[in-house]
């Protein structure tokens, strides 16, 4: 099936791989549409003569990274990040974020924690009133007593489904976690639910991304790219 926003996801990421700057230290997010930000930065050292060097979030876009021949180095050899870009499956009116669909929650995370910047990439149908409406949200969890996690958060009025990758097993992640995706309430306080998820015993990380993210940008129909106002 033809991606309605294919146009859109390549036109933001590519607006948003302009952004980096040689002797930058850059975090490589992960998904869809970031996946064209490194394409244009592949563009730009070739035409340009760009150097950085990068944090990948996931092994999928280590693996694309390298094919690039991109400079990659890890958070335990630097001192912080100046930029990450990355997507994410939901953006708020006040640049709250549920990312994860793509498994990649935790290391994105800690790479948007480090980062001076997390610039996030978007296309106009992930922009909603409020999180949780379009899209669950993703727990990374250990897979011993994933049962009881799971009860755990039904305790808090969450709706858990066990993510299956395509053999119907349980999704693996790249840490060895699987993930649980959680229906929200209506009226969830996302920043109190955040707190009380990553209590739980065997949660790892969860998929809100609260105050984190610095400019997110919208890629719209036309080829236009506006902020998030």
């Amino acid at each position: 099936m033809t991606d309605p926003f294919a146009e859109s996801k390549r036109t933001v990421a590519r607006a948003a791989a302009e952004l980096v700057q040689s002797g930058m230290r850059v975090g490589l997010g992960t998904g869809s549409t970031f996946t064209h930000a490194i394409d244009r930065l592949a563009e730009r050292m070739k035409s340009e003569g760009l150097e950085f060097v990068g944090v990948p979030t996931s092994i999928a876009t280590e693996r694309k990274a390298r094919e690039f021949g991109i400079l990659l180095t890890t958070l335990d050899e630097v001192d912080g990040l100046d930029l990450a870009i990355d997507g994410a499956d939901e953006v708020d009116r006040n640049r709250n974020l549920i990312k994860g669909g793509g498994g990649a929650l935790l290391r994105e995370k800690i790479v948007a924690a480090a980062s001076h910047e997390l610039v996030v990439v978007v296309t106009e149908n992930k922009v909603v009133d409020r999180l949780g409406a379009t899209f669950a949200l993703p727990v990374e969890i250990v897979p011993f007593g994933a049962r009881q996690v799971r009860a755990n958060l039904v305790e808090l009025d969450l709706v858990p489904t066990l993510r299956n990758g395509a053999s119907g097993e349980p999704f693996v992640t790249d840490n060895g976690n699987w993930i649980f995706d959680c229906e929200l309430p209506s009226d969830s306080d996302c920043e109190e639910l955040e707190r009380r998820i990553n209590c739980i015993p065997g949660v790892v990380e969860n998929g809100f991304f609260i105050g984190m993210a610095g400019r997110v940008l919208i890629g719209c129909e036309g080829g236009e790219v506006r902020p998030l106002a």
